[in-house]
């Protein structure tokens, strides 16, 4: 898609409501819930929070990145689960660790078109609950079995099974095309980008000292729901619990680096964690939210996507897809009144902030000049994905409704949002403030 100047088309498109669960560590608090679960009920509560008539609702887009092998369809699913009107039109979308990004784009497209009014989108993650997969040959044999009539004709598939083939698949963890993880990935960029141990230390320290922050000054109280936890119900889960206020650059450093561990720089420190939970967002035409009297947090300007080769820099896909986005938007990075950043790991933070600065990568992209330096004071100001966690399909949704809030906290008017993805993609959304 060629850049342009103007803002989104069409209609102008709203956030209204925002809301996601604790984000919380995979293996505890939400061991029980499942990526349907979460995602029920992250939107049940959302609903009841906007004070919206379930009826208004004309369409929901949701998302997971590792799929629930018992509800393909997660979009529809949450409808039905949550209880909403069944004539609400869905559907499911995946843009790995985007999903939530293109969840929100997809509606707003719609609602700028003007065949949607009112919409939720986000995104729903439970690493908790990893679907395993059989061995090819296994998966033959269960096959061949279901379609045989009597005893004997369904154990003869089995016969020809090795006990290798029994082992379970757990799911792909390395990219497709290069087989290597993200972890390498960021390790590769860290030692071709010369980002340091000590850089990347800082950016993780600086998340968390944000985001307890953030806590501790109840910035987050309206953002995050409260879940009671199966399977007694008795405890309830109302605060993320890998953000780490007792940190420090020296606790840190301590750490060992985990893809290389000889010569390498990515530590369990900073890096973001698996991570269960889920978050989604309102959105509205201004037209139907000004009709409703629904309180507008801000408006989509304008986003962008962008790829590059995975095998080059898998997770560089923010410095393509910014520059696209503030295009669209008729805007420059020095008009950004705040910067939110997806925080995969602190060596792709570092990466794409000396991308955005850099007169070679810049000429690389075909631009005339750099989109600019990156002042660190507006930079994920109340923490990031590395301490708050990192829920595949439902951090985009996150940090949007977190920048939102913080410019109506701050008087300020624009954020620039964006996200690297596997495969080498990137998103980006300008929002300005209502």
């Amino acid at each position: 898609m060629p850049a342009s100047s103007t803002r989104l088309a069409g209609r102008r498109v709203a956030i209204v409501a925002g809301l996601r669960t604790p984000f919380v560590k995979a293996g505890t608090v939400f061991n029980d819930l499942s990526a349907l679960d979460l995602g029920r009920l992250v939107v049940s509560e959302l609903v009841q929070r906007a004070e919206l008539d379930p009826n208004e609702i004309d369409q929901l887009v949701f998302g997971t990145v590792i799929p629930t092998l018992l509800a393909t369809s997660i979009a529809r699913e949450v409808v039905i689960a949550a209880g909403l009107p069944r004539k609400i039109e869905t559907h499911t979308v995946m843009r790995a660790c985007a999903t939530s990004v293109q969840a929100m784009t997809d509606a707003a497209s719609t609602i700028a078109l003007g065949t949607s009014d009112v919409a939720i989108a986000g995104g729903t993650e439970s690493m908790s609950d990893p679907p395993i997969f059989t061995s090819r040959a296994l998966a033959h044999a269960l096959a061949g079995a279901s379609r045989a009539r009597n005893i004997r004709e369904k154990l003869r598939p089995f016969q020809k099974l090795k006990p290798k083939d029994l082992i379970p698949v757990p799911p792909a963890i390395a990219e497709y095309s290069t087989g290597m993880t993200m972890g390498e990935s960021a390790e590769k960029m860290a030692k071709e980008n010369g980002i340091t141990r000590r850089e990347q230390d800082q950016i993780a320290y600086d998340s968390h000292k944000n985001a307890a922050r953030a806590w501790k000054a109840g910035l987050f109280d309206a953002e995050v729901m409260h879940v009671p936890v199966p399977p007694r119900y008795e405890a309830v889960a109302d605060k993320d619990n890998i953000v780490r206020e007792d940190t420090s650059l020296e606790k840190l450093s301590e750490l060992k680096p985990v893809f290389d561990r000889k010569y390498g720089t990515v530590t369990a420190g900073n890096a973001s964690p698996l991570t269960d939970g889920a978050a989604a967002l309102v959105l509205m035409s201004e037209e139907k939210a000004k009709a409703l009297k629904a309180p507008v947090l801000g408006f989509l300007r304008s986003f962008a996507y962008a790829a590059t080769d995975p095998a080059e820099q898998l997770l560089q896909g923010p410095a393509y897809a910014a520059p696209l986005a503030l295009d669209r938007a008729g805007m420059k990075l020095q008009d950004v009144d705040l910067i939110d950043m997806h925080e995969a790991f602190a060596a792709q933070i570092a990466s794409n902030i000396q991308a955005f600065g850099s007169k070679e990568f810049a000429a690389k992209m075909g631009r005339s000049a750099p989109l600019g330096e990156v002042d660190r004071s507006r930079l994920n100001v109340n923490g990031g994905s590395i301490s708050i966690g990192h829920p595949f399909a439902a951090t985009g949704a996150r940090i949007v409704h977190q920048a939102l809030r913080e410019l109506g906290r701050r008087n300020k008017n624009t954020a620039l949002v964006t996200v690297c993805a596997q495969g080498g993609l990137g998103a980006a959304v300008v929002l300005e403030r209502a």
